[in-house]
């Protein structure tokens, strides 16, 4: 992202943004497809490598060795950010895609900033031109707006959210936010502008009027895989708080999180850590999950190197996306009731056991247990390994007796039979899926 330091209700269409469509056929596998319609469907849950396709500035790259169909193959299901040419492509591939200006018009490395410096005509003509290069294809499903902006910026990212609504109904306007370690304060010399991280959200939600709330942290990697509580803190309380604001004001929400080595200093990538971001991320009933980034600039051990070769990074990432579309049909259509930890907690000030579902869960590990209802009344929870060193089985205790539980699958998404006796493993930084029934 350009930023990167230790950085009355709504209706129910609202609710269920972003058009991805997840199939599942007659033995519970699910397979990507591109919907034709917009992003009014309930299936909202975006798998997004977080990298502007063609870079930020020019000069613009043309070409890249490991291009949309690495991204498809890694089993992302929506491009971004990509340019009007690049349509035809991400629907072949079945990718959805967030749409940037043409390079013609990106005349300064700080286009993206400049909001707010726009007159409301210049506002809606950016938004409309934007529009009109995407035309009538399907593949779009939103337009990147800007990233990590301050409260000074709202009053015309309200305006530019407004323009999408009128000339793109149903589409996203893609606004991303700071995490909860930026800088607070006056709103001319700090970067969130305001007193506390709470006001910041809250006016977010007033002013802009967004269809969804983003925001990156990555403090997994930051503190030390953890291994730092101050740090770890940050992104518990981040993914929390953004999910207590998001459903006050009935809205979806999204995070991005680490998929390269952030610092020379910090932990690189590992399947461990890359799960417990994931997991943790869907247990807390986030509508999918992004990742920074894909191809870098000016970071390492990202999923494309920079002779354009997949790294381990990749096939990892690859993995872990294909446990999160797995499980994407379910996970799309519940409802997230409750997050709750196993005592003691990774970090103070978490909400611990029992919650409405689960009395207490037996571990070797610290564990996070998400709660959910579906539609048709089922009730499932998500229990996930926060341990980045181990594996760990657990059994559970449900508030209620249940005669059976069933576990769904991160690799096919078939159901089977969980052994309420002996409990089920999982390794370091995984979850799993259970449905309790009705």
């Amino acid at each position: 992202m350009n930023r990167r330091r230790g950085k009355p209700a709504r209706n129910l269409l609202v609710l269920c943004l972003l058009s991805l469509v997840w199939v599942a056929d007659s033995s519970g596998a699910s397979d990507r497809r591109l919907d034709a319609s917009d992003i009014t469907k309930p299936d909202f849950f975006p798998i997004l490598p977080w990298s502007p396709y063609h870079g930020w500035r020019a000069p613009f790259i043309t070409h890249r060795p490991s291009g949309l169909e690495s991204i498809a193959d890694c089993q992302f299901n929506l491009a971004g950010f990509v340019w009007a040419q690049d349509l035809r492509r991400c629907r072949k591939l079945g990718l959805g895609a967030i749409l940037v200006p043409a390079a013609a018009e990106v005349t300064s490395p700080g286009y993206y900033r400049e909001w707010k410096k726009l007159s409301d005509a210049e506002i809606e003509g950016r938004v409309l031109r934007m529009v009109r290069a995407a035309g009538r294809n399907p593949a779009v499903k939103g337009f990147y707006i800007m990233d990590e902006p301050g409260i000074m910026d709202f009053p015309a990212l309200g305006k530019a959210v407004a323009a999408v609504k009128k000339h793109a109904p149903g589409k996203l306007a893609y606004i991303n936010l700071f995490p909860n370690y930026a800088t607070l304060g006056a709103p001319n010399m700090s970067q969130l502008g305001t007193s506390n991280y709470t006001e910041y959200l809250e006016r977010f939600v007033a002013e802009v009027r967004p269809q969804v709330i983003s925001y990156d942290n990555y403090m997994v990697q930051y503190s030390e895989d953890l291994r730092e509580p101050k740090k770890a803190a940050s992104y518990y309380r981040n993914l929390l708080e953004v999910r207590r604001v998001a459903r006050a004001h009935q809205l979806p929400y999204l995070n991005i999180v680490s998929a390269n080595q952030i610092r020379p200093h910090t932990p690189i990538p590992s399947p461990a850590n890359l799960q417990f971001q994931a997991y943790t991320t869907l247990a807390a009933g986030y509508r999918g999950i992004t990742w920074f980034n894909y191809y870098g600039p000016g970071y390492k051990y990202t999923p494309i190197d920079p002779a354009g070769r997949k790294t381990l990074t990749w096939v990892y990432l690859r993995d872990i996306n294909a446990q999160v579309a797995a499980l994407a049909p379910v996970m799309s259509r519940l409802t997230s009731t409750g997050v709750f930890f196993s005592a003691p907690a990774p970090v103070d000030g978490l909400p611990l056991l029992p919650g409405k579902l689960v009395e207490s869960v037996a571990c070797d590990a610290p564990v996070m247990v998400g709660e959910f209802r579906h539609a048709d009344g089922e009730a499932y929870v998500m229990v996930v390994n926060l341990s980045l060193e181990r594996s760990a089985r657990f059994t559970f205790q449900a508030a209620s007796p249940r005669e059976t539980v069933q576990v769904i699958s991160a690799g096919d998404g078939s159901r089977s039979d969980y052994d309420l006796k002996n409990g089920l493993w999982l390794t370091a930084g995984q979850g799993a899926l259970l449905a309790l029934g009705r």
